[in-house]
């Protein structure tokens, strides 16, 4: 009787372990985002309101991770995230954009999947409440890839989800006194805000890896303050600001015209792709090297298709924050702050 007792005991131990390893191991998901990099000094803040940007990050990784948590979509989860930092006013994207000269907000933004390769993008835009959310129905409901200013105005209309608001809902008054500052400034000859601090940078972006091992990345803005004649930067341009493969995926942050000259969001992948070199090496030779070597500066985040995170930036201060694929996660603000490994 202990015999079969125990024959017993074995047998349904061994089908259990059976059971347990044909069970497929949980995917790993990952998730990065950045709020601008530039001018950003511990004293520059308070207390009050660095914990208010903690928090936003926060929030921000929630949402995104909310949805890969489910095993939904690396597409959503950068929407979702990217969502949330478009809503609040301590970023330059959404409702914290900066001025143009006109004292008016043009916003720009783009998105990209990447074993697809499906990309949408808006330019100039000024009464769309999410950017990013116009830039994805430029992807999915038209045969284009970027659309700007009036024409994209009106494919916003057809869009009865793309919720539209005034322009004047973008304001904010250290935005404003932003634009007053940068315009003194030029009244006494000195480039308009390119040397003032904390008023040139300012991007939101945000890249994810889902359970399905897909990439995407996404970039919103306000763009540059006291900009003039339209002026578009590289957050919506597909290889400069904002890209996404199979193996990686890239949101920059940064002195605009430079990115683009540099096909900086691009140019991190295709090392990847093509020389074979590791994501964080690609992106610190790009971000810290090519960059600065043509007279640029800003940062990035990147990804590739392990969830291997990489966040480099040459300014005193890029806002960005991440969970990694084994669910550690962090936020961080400043050049000096150690981010864990």
């Amino acid at each position: 009787m202990r015999r079969s007792l125990l024959a017993l005991a074995l047998l349904s131990c061994a089908f259990a372990s059976a059971v347990h390893a044909e069970e497929p191991a949980r995917a790993k998901t990952a998730l990065v985002l950045h709020g601008g990099a530039g001018v950003i000094e511990r004293g520059s803040m308070t207390k009050q309101e660095e914990a208010e940007v903690r928090a936003a990050m926060d929030k921000a990784l929630d949402a995104g991770n909310a949805v890969l948590s489910k095993g939904g979509s690396a597409l959503d989860a950068v929407v979702a995230t990217i969502r949330v930092l478009e809503e609040d006013p301590h970023f330059n994207a959404g409702k914290g954009a900066v001025f143009n000269a006109q004292g008016r907000h043009e916003l720009d933004a783009s998105i990209m999947e990447g074993h697809t390769q499906r990309a949408g993008a808006v330019a100039g835009v000024t009464t769309v409440r999410s950017p990013i959310k116009l830039a994805r129905a430029v992807m999915e409901h038209s045969k284009h890839v970027m659309l700007a200013g009036a024409g994209a105005e009106q494919f916003a209309d057809s869009r009865s989800d793309i919720e539209r608001v005034p322009n004047t809902w973008f304001d904010t008054d250290r935005r404003r006194k932003q634009l007053d500052d940068a315009q003194a400034k030029e009244k006494a000859n000195q480039q308009a805000g390119i040397d003032f601090p904390g008023t040139y940078f300012g991007t939101v972006g945000a890249v994810a890896l889902d359970s399905q091992g897909h990439l995407a990345a996404g970039t919103s803005t306000g763009g540059m303050t006291n900009k003039r004649w339209g002026r578009v930067g590289d957050s919506p341009i597909i290889g400069a600001g904002t890209w996404a493969d199979a193996r990686c995926g890239v949101s920059g942050t940064g002195w605009g015209e430079f990115y683009i000259r540099a096909a900086v969001a691009h140019d991190i992948c295709a090392r990847v792709a093509y020389k074979g070199d590791a994501l964080a090496v690609a992106a610190e030779e790009v971000v810290n090297k090519v960059v600065p070597a043509m007279g640029g500066d800003g940062g990035a985040i990147a990804m590739d298709a392990q969830g291997n995170i990489a966040m480099p930036f040459n300014t005193s201060g890029m806002y960005r924050a991440w969970i990694k694929p084994d669910g550690t996660r962090g936020t961080a603000i400043y050049g000096d702050e150690a981010e864990k490994k």
